[in-house]
């Protein structure tokens, strides 16, 4: 079923935080203080992230190191919850923008400036998926990236 008119909350916004806080308690899995600041530092980016930035921003804001494998951790378990989702071809990360709609981003990455944009619609997703199904495949998740120019660096 296509989702093409999502709500999406402010990166970074109190209500982005407390949508995410919900949608993991509700699924059985504990909000735990390194999990809000992982959160809170993913979302405030606004912008792609890699585990080793957020976990510096986490550092930071805590006032002692913060491993990147605990933050790998944490970021497997938002995408698992769909709280973040992975940008495959950057190895980043950003915070899902309406975690408790649980659908496929179709991402726009621009490849001169890195700006990523995406588009809420899982007709392609739906697709994908329905064939490899049709061929035997158990699909786990579609990971859909578009390589491309913004409109602003197409202008």
């Amino acid at each position: 079923m296509p989702h093409t008119a999502t709500a999406h909350l402010e990166p970074g916004s109190h209500a982005l935080r407390a949508a995410a806080q919900a949608v993991l308690m509700q699924q059985g899995v504990q909000w735990t203080d390194l999990r809000a600041q992982v959160f809170d530092a993913l979302a405030a980016s606004g912008s792609p992230s890699s585990a080793y930035d957020v976990a510096d921003r986490v550092s930071a804001a805590v006032g002692r190191r913060i491993a990147a494998n605990s933050v790998y951790r944490i970021l497997d378990l938002f995408v698992a919850h769909s709280l973040a989702k992975r940008i495959e071809s950057r190895n980043a990360y950003v915070a899902n923008i309406h975690p408790s709609c649980a659908h496929d981003c179709i991402f726009l990455v621009c490849q001169t400036c890195g700006r990523i944009d995406h588009l809420d619609d899982d007709t392609l997703a739906d697709s994908m998926r329905s064939r490899a199904e049709a061929a035997g495949f158990v699909p786990s998740r579609p990971v859909l990236e578009l390589l491309g120019q913004c409109s602003d660096c197409s202008a």
